[in-house]
């Protein structure tokens, strides 16, 4: 169970509300069966099979949902999730190996490493209202 606060949510007028796992879940169903459609255009895209992916590494906020998780793994047959890589630093990471490579870095580190821009947009949802 969480709770909610919302500061002047309307005409100054505080929010306050608790919601569990559950309703959270049900109230967001749609939402989050649509952050699939972006992995399997990705994988459309790429004329891919889902057997072909060796690694599905989560990154951005929203990854942390439990239900996002539960949604990616079953679609990828229960195959484990990379969590390795905090989901707000991994664009940072791929920024810093991108410079030390443009910056000519010829350290072992950098040496071996492909960093290929696998995604270079978003994939997210846009909810009515923005």
């Amino acid at each position: 169970q969480a709770s909610i606060e919302i500061d002047s949510l309307y005409e100054g007028i505080d929010f306050y509300t608790s919601i569990t796992r559950a309703r959270f879940e049900e109230l967001n169903a749609d939402l989050f069966r649509s952050t699939m459609e972006p992995v399997e255009k990705a994988l459309r895209d790429a004329k891919m099979d889902k057997a072909q992916i060796h690694d599905i590494v989560l990154v951005g906020g929203s990854t942390r949902i439990p239900k996002v998780q539960k949604l990616l793994q079953d679609f990828f047959n229960g195959r484990e999730l990379n969590k390795s890589i905090n989901p707000d630093e991994a664009v940072a990471y791929g920024a810093a190996v991108q410079a030390a490579i443009l910056a000519g870095d010829k350290s072992e580190e950098v040496q071996d490493l492909l960093l290929l821009d696998v995604t270079p947009l978003s994939l997210g949802i846009e909810t009515a209202g923005g």
